[in-house]
């Protein structure tokens, strides 16, 4: 034990390390409280779709040959996040279909621009490393631990001062439009938050992981509380365990930084699971 935590220390004296882990921390944190709110309105999967708009977009940005990538990233995603909220209000299409076509044609057409407009000699390297967030972990810079903070303390901000109102939109939209809150500019918002979200965790887990972050913090929250604040707080604590410990064991065992929080995220669900079947707690 005491050679694992001396090494941990080893480590900690790299300035990167330092960084992964807070920047690690905070998305971490920032995605379970959205995602809390959009398991419960069944709109959990708006993460993965617009992690694979995000692909698209930092395809098109190495294809261009964007020297700070993340100009056009950004604003793509915060759009497609709009677009997809917009689209999934439509009658004839329902936010399922809506996440599922625009996820997946991102992603084909972020392919096909890497293949077609190659400016790399090893793409399918470059290709893993987005989706799975490989080594980018490794190149945070100042501005990007920079970024989360800020972006932490407005999701933060945004949940503590408009917490009832996002209670009543999120249980019941309708009853919220009747008592005079514009549940319109609430999820817009939370689309808006998400997206940025998405954008700065594509360096943490990569772009087919990210949705780890916000359904399984939530979902294993809800085996064990039912009341919405319990779920919430828990599910923020969760979720920043899991993204220290797989962190930690990534660090120590050499494996992915993504996938190896993702399975810690696995775990904890599972243990979870099972505490929640043994104190008699039935969550959907």
């Amino acid at each position: 034990m005491s050679d694992i935590i001396a090494t941990l220390m080893e480590y900690m004296e790299f300035p990167f390390v330092r960084r992964a882990i807070i920047v690690g921390v905070l998305i971490a944190f920032c995605s379970s409280l959205l995602g809390v709110t959009l398991v419960l309105k069944r709109f959990s999967f708006i993460g993965d779709g617009l992690s694979h708009v995000a692909f698209a977009a930092m395809c098109i940005a190495m294809v261009l040959q964007f020297t700070n990538n993340m100009l056009l990233i950004l604003p793509i995603t915060v759009i497609a996040a709009i677009l997809m909220l917009k689209t999934g209000q439509n009658a004839r299409i329902n936010g399922d279909a809506a996440v599922a076509m625009m996820s997946v044609g991102s992603l084909a057409i972020g392919y096909l621009l890497l293949n077609v407009f190659s400016t790399s000699s090893n793409i399918s390297g470059d290709v893993c490393s987005t989706l799975f967030g490989a080594t980018s972990i490794l190149t945070l810079t100042d501005m990007d631990v920079t970024i989360c903070i800020v972006m932490s303390i407005v999701v933060l901000v945004f949940y503590v001062f408009f917490y009832h109102k996002i209670f009543a939109v999120t249980f019941d939209e309708n009853f919220a439009k009747a008592t005079g809150i514009r549940a319109g500019v609430y999820n817009m918002s939370m689309a808006v938050i998400i997206a940025v979200i998405i954008v700065l965790a594509m360096n943490l887990v990569g772009s087919l992981l990210i949705s780890a972050l916000v359904i399984f913090p939530a979902l294993s929250a809800m085996r064990i509380f039912k009341n919405f604040k319990s779920v919430v707080i828990c599910s923020a604590a969760f979720s920043v365990i899991c993204a220290v410990l797989g962190l930690l064991i990534s660090l120590l065992q050499g494996t992915p930084v993504g996938s190896t929080i993702v399975a810690v995220d696995i775990v904890g669900f599972m243990l979870f699971s099972g505490i929640g079947t043994i104190m008699g707690v039935n969550r959907a």
